[in-house]
């Protein structure tokens, strides 16, 4: 207990250190006397981050990446990984095999680049959506659960008339929370955090993630905004800044967990107890 709490404030401390320069003053952050605690409490850096509309336009797209890309990657695996777990379907070996396949060998970035040229997906937000549309590790744990189902329940849904789309949405998906809250976590949090695909595949300004626009702002101090007065301007901290755009970026996909966190930590135990 006392090393994995020792693990926790190590992992917890940084974070709290962000979360209270954040909200400090510019002489506060500059002279380095922020510890967990905010010093010269001031909104201001949230103020002049809200009000540069490059951040709301990558906030957006990021939304979008995150909500239709995690839908697309949750109907795709779970549409390959149920056939690959019933074993009266036929090639399922040779699929699985595939499937391990791309685990071990990924495709080299030019050919893949020229590929998606080749079907007109480039500058395009589907570029970060369709290519990782099923990740080989999140199929096999998916997989992992549906073969957990007792065959005696499929048995009694085809006596009962179900066809397999019906048995999918009517037995198998309900049945199926924990492991797609935990797949939906961890796709989302892949989705929010999208950044080289971004940096390979975009080049419009309009396109970006808010993760290539934190970055910029990290590295660059590259703040967008037109719209700030130069007394605001010389009350915020540069590091202070860093810090807000920080926090925003991380609270939305921090929210999700909470909701789901029941079915998650159920979902996590799949495969990890053999009767």
């Amino acid at each position: 207990m006392i090393l994995l709490l020792v693990i926790g404030l190590a992992m917890f401390l940084p974070i709290l250190n962000v979360i209270s320069q954040s909200f400090s003053d510019a002489v506060a952050i500059n002279s380095g006397t922020v510890g967990f605690w905010p010093v010269g409490f001031t909104l201001e850096n949230y103020h002049m981050i809200l009000k540069d509309p490059s951040i709301w336009i990558s906030f957006r797209n990021s939304v979008i990446i995150t909500v239709f890309g995690t839908l697309i990657n949750l109907t795709a695996t779970a549409s390959l990984a149920y056939p690959l777990s019933r074993a009266e379907y036929l090639y399922r070996k040779p699929a699985l095999l595939l499937v391990l396949f791309t685990m071990i060998f990924h495709a080299p970035l030019i050919p893949n680049y020229l590929l998606l040229k080749n079907l007109h997906m480039l500058d395009t937000l589907w570029v970060l959506i369709i290519p990782g549309a099923i990740s080989a590790y999140n199929l096999f744990v998916m997989r992992s659960f549906f073969m957990t189902l007792p065959a005696e329940m499929f048995d009694s849904a085809k006596m009962d008339g179900c066809g397999e789309f019906r048995m999918i949405w009517s037995v198998v998906l309900p049945l199926s929370k924990p492991v797609m809250a935990t797949m939906g976590i961890m796709y989302a949090v892949g989705n929010w955090n999208m950044y080289s695909q971004a940096i390979y595949y975009i080049s419009s300004r309009s396109l970006i993630p808010l993760q290539v626009r934190l970055r910029e702002i990290v590295i660059t101090d590259n703040l967008g905004s037109a719209d700030v007065s130069s007394e605001l301007l010389l009350s915020v901290s540069p590091e202070g800044l860093k810090m807000a755009v920080i926090v925003i970026a991380t609270i939305p996909i921090m929210l999700v967990y909470p909701f789901l966190q029941k079915h998650f930590i159920k979902g996590m135990m799949v495969g990890s107890i053999k009767s």
